[in-house]
């Protein structure tokens, strides 16, 4: 897999982890064509798998955050409506954009954008259009069927 065929992959699938594996399709097997014993940066394909992971942690097409049992994921543009209409239902950590920042010393440093401050406001205005039955069918990927319930909720009403 070529990281242009890696990101068609995410944009297919529509939500993606990472390397973990999960309820829904993983990059690292995909790239490696199956399951993957123990660590990925071992397998023969390992190298194949990273270079994909940084083109689509790259894109500006791909939200990288923690949606799916706090893993790594990617959630193609196309849902980010249907993200944002059910982002009270989701937990909001796992709704932060997380970003790889490379200093000049090498190391490699974490940052977080906090939702909804990564969101553009066009998909804000699509995600008003969407209904809550709708955004679920389109993200396939939503927590039970009640909404997590806290004593201090902060919403983020669409």
């Amino acid at each position: 897999m070529t990281p242009k065929q890696a990101l068609t992959f995410v944009k297919t699938k529509g939500v993606v982890l990472e390397s973990a594996p999960g309820s829904v399709p993983s990059l690292a097997e995909a790239v490696a064509g199956g399951p993957i014993r123990g660590s990925w940066w071992a397998h023969p394909k390992g190298n194949n798998i990273f270079l994909c992971s940084r083109a689509i942690r790259q894109s500006p097409d791909v939200l990288v955050c923690r949606l799916v049992d706090g893993k790594v994921t990617y959630i193609h543009r196309r849902l980010w409506p249907a993200l944002v209409r059910l982002a009270g239902e989701f937990k909001r950590d796992r709704l932060a954009a997380i970003q790889e920042v490379h200093t000049p010393s090498g190391r490699h440093n974490v940052t977080t954008i906090r939702f909804p401050h990564w969101v553009p406001e066009g998909v804000i205005r699509a995600a008003k259009r969407l209904t809550r039955d709708k955004a679920a069918q389109l993200l396939q990927v939503v927590p039970s069927a009640k909404p997590r319930r806290s004593r201090r909720r902060r919403r983020f009403t669409v």
